[in-house]
């Protein structure tokens, strides 16, 4: 997995200051998140694994949200 990739997935779930919620979501320092993003440490393949299950679970919070909204009157 490449920093990029983890790099795109944090923002994709967490927004602009997504490291440390990563981190407690992935149960290690935001510091070990530093190190992975700037190739101190190589990121640990079941960390590809953990965020495919964070990611699925949010798209999956976001597609239940849409009928609602739209019944609720948003366009």
């Amino acid at each position: 997995m490449t920093s990029e990739l983890l790099l795109a997935s944090g923002v994709a779930l967490y927004g602009e200051r997504w490291q440390s919620e990563l981190a407690r979501d992935l149960d290690v320092t935001d510091r070990t998140i530093r190190r992975w993003l700037a190739g101190d440490q190589p990121v640990p393949s079941g960390v590809a694994v953990d965020l495919l299950r964070l990611v699925t679970e949010r798209a999956s919070d976001i597609d239940e949200l849409i009928p609602m909204l739209k019944r609720a009157g948003a366009p």
